[in-house]
Parts: C-alpha cells; sequence; structure tokens
C-alpha cells in the first residue's frame, strides 16, 4: 500500500510540475513579462509608454508593439510619456499597428478599463510612441 501511495504521489508531481512548466513557456501569454499583453478570457493587460493626445492615444511596449487605446480614455491625458500598466479587453478589427500607423486590418487595440501609473520616465529601450 505504501508503495503504491508513493507512486501516487510521484505522479501527481510529475504531472503538476508539467502543467507548471507548460503554463511558464515564453509562448503563453499569460507568461508574458514587462512590457509585454498578457492576456486572460479576452481581458488583457499590457505596460508600456504611453504617447498621444485628445483620445487618440497608444501604448508602444518593449517589443515595439503599439496599442490603439479605446473606450475611458479621458484619465490617460496625465500620464502621456509615462510607464503605465493598461486594462482592459481587446478590440478586435480596431486600426493600429506595430508601427504605429493605423492601417485598418491585423492592428492591436485595447479597450481601456484600468490605467496604473508605472514610472514617469518610459524605460522601454526606444519603445516611446511619436506624439
Amino acid at each position: 500500500m505504501q508503495k503504491i501511495m508513493l507512486f501516487l504521489s510521484v505522479v501527481l508531481l510529475s504531472m503538476s510540475w508539467a502543467v507548471a512548466q507548460d503554463a511558464s513557456s515564453p509562448s503563453s501569454p499569460a507568461a508574458a513579462g514587462s512590457g509585454q499583453a498578457a492576456q486572460s478570457g479576452g481581458q488583457m493587460m499590457v505596460e508600456g509608454c504611453l504617447g498621444g493626445s485628445d483620445g487618440n492615444y497608444t501604448l508602444s511596449d518593449s517589443n515595439g508593439t503599439v496599442y490603439q487605446l479605446t473606450g475611458d480614455t479621458a484619465k490617460l491625458s496625465a500620464h502621456v510619456g509615462h510607464e503605465v500598466k493598461i486594462s482592459g479587453t481587446s478590440d478586435s478589427g480596431t486600426a493600429g499597428t506595430s508601427t504605429g500607423t493605423p492601417s485598418g486590418s491585423g492592428g492591436h487595440s485595447i479597450q481601456v478599463s484600468s490605467v496604473k501609473h508605472i514610472s514617469k520616465t518610459c524605460k522601454m529601450g526606444g519603445a516611446s510612441p511619436k506624439y
């Protein structure tokens, strides 16, 4: 009986380890690091440098991906030029590309639900959007 319990414990531990490794693999959106998008069931969190003005705001992450920000953007004006973390939902079909120029297709867009201030300066190494 002890051998069976030991065997089951080892199998359970191995399976837990395998699942943990899969969840933290680089291709997993939930394992995204600083400046990358973390997505869970339509919800996204992206950290990057905020740019734009007058309701036309963008967020550039450390990979150079530019997200067009939509929705509740009124609270963004105070953070232009700062590093922020944006939470919201992905807006598929809204313009914006990784080069920062609107294209109408294949773009990245986030419907903003909250903004968290990270720093007054952008540390994203050249990923600052053009204003």
